[in-house]
């Protein structure tokens, strides 16, 4: 019978191992629990519900996605498998210096850095002046997924007779009829386990995907990614449920699977009349692997290169928009009315979109930047003048906007205003009063832990410049020192820094002050009832969104085509009415509801926009850095907050419980070796 200090330490060992599965699938079955709840609230529970999983397989995003990471997956499997199982065999065939040589240089993608491998081969693709799409993701997918395959058929080689193969080939097989019926055979496990572990890092990958993707292609991991970025949704726990479980159902039939039978010994073998040993045969030339390898590159590499440059684009147009930022029935309607296929990709944010654009990497015919940058994509030659003899619909803009467009496009050469919209303050009707609320509220210590603020230093920045009194474009070094002095002073108070997260904790209630842009609160304000919206009287940022077209694109006229179409009243309308933000478009404007037009967030007086709001200029490199690393330490500044000290604790108890188990492991090793 076991001790009572035995027991004991079989207890602390389970429960610890306990412990670890509690932290590690916790979230993930909450996830799951959270795919069935019909309330959009993860602390409140709606009821059971399948809608979300309805709503995810009626998406055609994601089912567009979830083919692509499949086909992908399998097609760069395949090849990898065919690739790496010719190079297994010609290593093996080699002496043994240069075999080392080559087996180190194919360990190093599997031990070099995904981020770094991405953004190689990114810049190998745009070097040799092959767009970004499809093949780009299965060329880079078949590279990284070849060493995982040699891996995998090399050991399996090794314990090959090549006794056998020459004895085939004695008695009148060819080479391949040898391979396929002698060697093949007893490899096939080998090639089998490099197929299945490349096909399963291709459906894992992310990094490498999301560096080497183009316009309008998506993978079902950059599609999480990028939905989460814009708000976590519903469908999103659904899909990731399906994923979970799919991959949990194939371990467990991998696992459980009854097992071959293992062959009688002896079987197979040639016994004493067997062919003796000759002088070897190499059964792969070192050379020929490596001159067939150099040759499927390189005629790969010229291939994509020719249909880069002759294919002919006159009936597709490359967009780049802002996420959920048109209603797709407009794209339908334009399609059909001039022929011309669009493609359509989305961005996060203006930075997230520059490098983008100025790397080349894909070639966008309209690109629908904000205000300063803008002006700094103009600044470094990155757009290109707009032929307005082609866009005769710039007369249904109200003079107002492109007014206030030339602080960022003087001459207003290169951009046509898409939409505009304030910055302003979302709260809670029934905490807070309307009448108490201006930007200094975002620093009110009675509404502590319940406060969110822009993860976003120029949107942070020009909160606090406007409460000191400074324009929100300011370089000067110590009124930006000041300006972050003032948003340390507001950390004490501020439950997280969130951009579209806010659309979640605002509607669950766990938080109950936060400043957001208005279009955005509109649409937040239609689903909860409780919520209000003020842009307080001290001043405001006017942000304008605007249509431009790359220097460099393929089809320019197509692009001045689709933002004159853009501006057409009903269209506008259409846009405005879906997006929520405002529109610039004057006759667009008239068409909409008395209600929108003088709700006092939509749309604002004139004389507020001109005297009250500021358009976002591009700042100097100087004045960028300082701002980045002002907020960079703000950020990283020490809070005096308990909660930041559980994770840590709760982490070392764990580490030295691990140390503590192994320790005493040891030491009992070692008495009983004694």
């Amino acid at each position: 019978m076991k001790t009572a200090r035995e027991r004991f330490k079989k207890f602390i060992e389970d429960f610890y191992l306990v412990l670890v599965l509690i932290f590690l699938y916790a979230p993930i079955l909450v996830m799951m629990v959270l795919s069935f709840n019909s309330s959009k609230s993860r602390s409140q529970w709606g009821g059971f519900t399948l809608k979300w999983y309805t709503q995810m397989f009626e998406s055609a995003t994601i089912m567009d996605a979830l083919y692509n990471t499949l086909l992908i997956a399998f097609l760069s499997a395949l090849i990898a498998t065919i690739l790496g199982t010719a190079a297994a065999i010609g290593l093996s065939a080699m002496k043994k210096l240069p075999r080392t040589i080559c087996m180190g240089l194919n360990n190093i993608p599997m031990l070099n850095s995904d981020i770094v491998t991405g953004i190689s081969l990114m810049l190998m693709f745009i070097a040799f002046g092959i767009s970004l799409g499809f093949k780009t993701i299965l060329f880079a997918h078949i590279t990284f997924n070849v060493p995982y395959v040699m891996l995998s058929v090399m050991p399996k080689l090794k314990q090959t007779s090549r006794n056998t193969y020459e004895a085939a080939m004695d008695l009148g097989a060819g080479p391949l009829q040898a391979f396929f019926k002698v060697v093949f055979p007893d490899i096939m496990p080998g090639v089998l386990s490099g197929f299945l572990m490349a096909f399963t890092m291709s459906l894992d990958d992310f990094i490498i995907t999301h560096f080497t993707r183009g316009a309008g292609i998506n993978t079902l991991s950059t599609l999480i990614y990028s939905e989460v970025r814009r708000g976590i949704k519903p469908s999103m726990y659904a899909l990731s449920t399906v994923i979970f479980v799919t991959i949990l159902a194939l371990l467990l039939i991998t696992n459980f699977a009854p097992a071959k039978p293992q062959a009688k010994a002896g079987a197979g073998s040639f016994g004493p009349n067997a062919v003796p040993d000759k002088e070897k045969k190499p059964l792969w030339n070192g050379k020929t692997a490596i001159v067939l390898a150099s040759f499927l590159i390189v005629g790969s590499v010229c291939y994509t290169s020719y249909l880069h440059f002759t294919s002919s684009h006159s009936n597709e147009l490359y967009v780049y928009n802002w996420g959920e930022y048109i209603d797709e029935s407009v794209i339908d309607e334009f399609e059909a009315e001039t022929g011309i296929h669009v493609t359509y990709d989305l961005f996060e944010t203006n930075e997230e979109m520059y490098p983008v654009i100025e790397a080349g990497a894909v070639s966008y015919d309209a690109v629908c930047p904000s205000d300063y940058m803008i002006q700094k994509m103009v600044e470094n030659g990155l757009l290109a003048e707009i032929n307005f003899e082609n866009v005769p619909n710039i007369a249904n803009i109200d003079p107002v906007y492109l007014e206030k467009s030339k602080a960022f496009d003087p001459e207003n050469r290169y951009s046509v205003p898409y939409t505009w919209g304030t910055v302003g303050i979302i709260y809670d009707t029934t905490v807070v009063d309307e009448e108490d609320i201006g930007w200094d509220i975002l620093w009110d210590e009675d509404y502590s832990g319940r406060i969110l603020m822009f993860d976003n230093p120029r949107d942070a920045f020009a909160i606090a410049e406007n409460m000191l009194g400074y324009s929100l474009n300011t370089e000067n070094s110590e009124e930006l020192e000041k300006a972050a002095e003032k948003l340390k002073e507001q950390k004490k108070v501020v439950q997280a820094y969130v951009m579209d997260e806010i659309f979640d904790k605002m509607g669950a209630g766990e938080a109950i002050i936060a400043p957001y842009y208005a279009g955005d609160a509109v649409t937040l304000m239609d689903e909860y009832e409780d919520l209000g919206f003020v842009i307080p009287d001290s001043g405001t940022n006017l942000f304008i969104d605007a249509a431009c077209i790359p220097k460099g694109c393929r089809n320019k006229e197509a692009a001045e085509m689709y933002i004159n179409f853009l501006n057409e009243p009903d269209v506008a309308y259409a846009i405005a009415d879906f997006i929520g933000y405002s529109t610039p478009n004057q006759k667009a404007y008239e068409m909409l509801d008395d209600e929108v037009k003088n709700d006092g967030i939509s749309y604002l007086d004139d004389d507020y926009i001109e005297e009250k709001t500021t358009v976002f200029c591009n700042l100097s490199d100087e004045a960028n850095q300082k701002m980045q690393t002002l907020w960079t330490d703000m950020k990283s500044s020490e809070e005096q907050t308990p909660n930041k000290v559980i994770v840590p604790a709760f982490m070392s108890v764990c580490v030295i419980a691990s140390l503590i188990i192994l320790i005493r492991r040891y030491i009992k090793k070692k008495k009983d070796m004694f």
